[in-house]
């Protein structure tokens, strides 16, 4: 992602807002959800391996649309293109690794290929936060015009996967089983529903600091030449704890872990708002060590209750609560960001995320379940 380092100042130099900013990426999630549950079925139906090819190849075009538009428009387009290929990536990746490992009786060890998975995405993620910042020495618009080449690797990387086989056999494809799953994921099943739903808040909390993270160097006074540095040991710091995320999940447990989880993500908001500079800093590398914890044992949890057949689809339910959230709320505290101010806008993330968080947390906790679930009849 050579291009995150500087994607604020990219969009401000095109003449857009925090505001525009926020409503592009709602449009970009806006195209997932809509796209997100089917293109997981897709994916039990079809084959992970066929769905994550499609990805690649609409990622590809995404990111070159991108490098030749100047506006608010061509950037829209962009981000539905983009939008498609992500959906076809989401949960289809994670299914195929659970499965994978399900091949070779190996289930037991996801959290831990998930949190390599996760931490050298951030490894990668924070030597494209150097190598962007450097590009964008010459111009903002370098970084999307190199990135178009390297979102064109994922299509050899996806050639070269095999598909796992799966003990209940491929399902036919059809709209009314693709409903049946999702009305099952997230209103017949309670134990599935609820780590879905807290899996989703969390998800959402992370996504939206995504955005405001270079908003706060900005509002901090840091200069933009710090920009791909700061960004580097962001991800660096996910990177770590994803690494690591099986040893520390052993050690805290479900319950800790979800308390963990709901506390500290929201009262980071909270504490941004108050602390900038330096302080404001080491808060914001405290939310990005948890982030990186969160990502691989919540998958970890769905995965553990759901059925082979169904799990991409299900992992696929869980993104598009994601996108749907920050659709709903991401223009919200964009537009706050842009009429109030920086502090006002993570005041109302932090208490949105802290009660619903807590709400989730709770209820997780009450029908706590790692027992197979019973997804198989839905």
């Amino acid at each position: 992602m050579l291009y995150m380092p500087i994607v604020v100042p990219f969009y401000e130099s095109n003449g857009l807002t925090m505001k525009d900013i926020m409503v592009l990426q709602a449009v970009y999630s806006i195209a997932i959800v809509i796209l997100e549950i089917p293109s997981g079925y897709l994916a039990d139906v079809i084959g992970r391996r066929k769905t994550l090819i499609i990805g690649a190849v609409f990622g590809t075009i995404g990111f070159a649309t991108y490098s030749f538009s100047y506006g608010l428009m061509g950037f829209l387009v962009a981000e539905v293109i983009l939008g498609i290929g992500q959906s076809c990536i989401s949960g289809a990746d994670s299914a195929m690794l659970y499965d994978s490992l399900l091949e070779k009786g190996m289930e037991k060890r996801y959290t831990r290929f998930e949190g390599r998975i996760t931490s050298l995405g951030n490894i990668a993620e924070a030597a494209a936060g150097i190598l962007g910042g450097v590009l964008a020495g010459i111009t903002l618009r370098v970084p999307y015009f190199a990135q178009s080449f390297v979102a064109l690797i994922a299509l050899p990387a996806a050639l070269t996967l095999v598909e796992p086989s799966r003990k209940v056999p491929l399902m036919k494809a059809s709209i009314r089983e693709v409903v049946q799953i999702a009305r099952f994921a997230l209103f017949k099943d309670r134990p599935l529903r609820r780590n879905i739903l807290f899996s989703a808040i969390t998800g959402t909390a992370t996504l939206t600091m995504a955005w405001f993270a270079q908003p706060f160097f900005e509002y901090s006074k840091i200069d933009i030449a710090w920009f791909g540095l700061l960004w580097t040991s962001l991800n660096l710091t996910v990177a770590f704890t994803s690494y690591t995320a099986h040893h520390i999940e052993q050690r805290l447990g479900q319950t800790r872990s979800i308390i963990l989880i709901a506390l500290v993500l929201p009262i980071g908001y909270l504490a941004l708002s108050r602390f900038q500079s330096s302080f404001g800093l080491i808060i914001l590398y405290i939310f990005y060590l948890v982030r990186g914890y969160a990502t691989p044992v919540l998958k970890d949890y769905i995965n553990r209750i759901t059925p082979s057949n169904i799990r991409a689809t299900v992992l696929s339910v869980r993104n598009f609560i994601i996108r749907l959230l920050f659709a709903l709320t991401g223009p919200l505290l964009g537009w706050v960001k842009d009429i109030y101010s920086l502090p006002q806008a993570l005041t109302l993330a932090g208490v949105i995320f802290l009660v619903i968080s807590i709400l989730t947390a709770i209820l997780f906790i009450y029908t706590s379940s790692t027992k197979p679930s019973k997804a198989g009849r839905i």
